[in-house]
């Protein structure tokens, strides 16, 4: 798009991964933040900081905000865990001041920060399109476990998507048949449907995401996919016991130093 921004169709799922953020109101003017993690920015660069500001001047509030983050989701890994810090920002911001914004009013707003957040500030099972703030929540899946395996490198969503625009084509996933899987809540055919097209580009350029997901397909996985951009993968199993043991097979290989155990968030037994 002239904007930047790239149309999507895709199926986007909460995982029980999460952040804590603490807000509490203080006599000093302005917002401040503080991390768990040195190396991530305090002030306007960060997602957080944006979203409360935005609120603030929304209603021109002079007095000041303290927020505190522990931060556990991985940083740069494809996951949406800036978008999601955001959109508890908005959310959070929205209680302790008494704003009285609504779910649906808050989505509109958020787009304004970054393509993600409407969705984060959903959550549970949606279809995105549009650059990702056209949202319909859908079904959500069958209970299983997760593997989330994060390597130690970094990846530039912006390169990712450039080096897939250079692509004289490629195959879109079924999007509609994923669908269709999640209401008959079928877990082998929804495993069927994953796909994601920027792993096209990302995994030719990091053969470590290839190898997270051999190790895991090895270990019993019905399914295994990189994570939007990357370089996160996860592996969808059937038992908690295949799960930690696929955990262990990558710790014993290692392939990423991030890795997580996990479950769908509001999926269904």
């Amino acid at each position: 798009r002239e904007d930047g921004y790239h149309e999507v169709r895709m199926i986007m799922q909460t995982i029980h991964l999460y952040d804590w953020l603490h807000f509490r109101k203080t006599k000093e003017e302005g917002i401040h933040l503080s991390s768990n993690l040195y190396y991530l920015p305090v002030n306007e660069n960060n997602l957080i900081h944006k979203a409360a500001k935005l609120m603030m001047e929304e209603f021109s509030i002079q007095e000041g905000i303290e927020i505190r983050l522990q931060k556990y989701i991985p940083v740069a890994a494809g996951m949406a865990g800036g978008s999601t810090d955001a959109a508890a920002t908005l959310l959070g911001v929205n209680e302790l001041l008494g704003l009285g914004f609504q779910k649906k009013q808050l989505q509109k707003e958020s787009v304004r920060i970054g393509a993600d957040v409407p969705y984060c500030v959903l959550g549970k099972t949606a279809h995105a399109r549009g650059i990702g703030e056209k949202l319909t929540e859908i079904a959500s899946p069958p209970q299983a476990y997760l593997v989330v395996a994060k390597p130690d490198i970094n990846v530039s969503t912006p390169v990712v998507y450039r080096a897939l625009d250079s692509l004289p084509s490629y195959p879109h996933p079924d999007v509609e048949g994923m669908i269709q899987a999640l209401e008959q809540k079928d877990l082998n055919a929804l495993c069927e449907k994953l796909g994601n097209v920027l792993e096209l580009v990302t995994a030719k350029e990091y053969p470590v995401i290839g190898q997270i997901e051999d190790v895991l397909l090895k270990e019993g996985a019905k399914a295994a996919l990189m994570s939007g951009s990357g370089p996160s993968v996860f592996g969808i199993f059937d038992t908690e016991g295949q799960a930690q043991t696929a955990c262990k097979a990558l710790e014993k290989a290692a392939l990423a130093k991030q890795l997580f155990v996990t479950t769908f968030e509001n999926g269904e037994g």
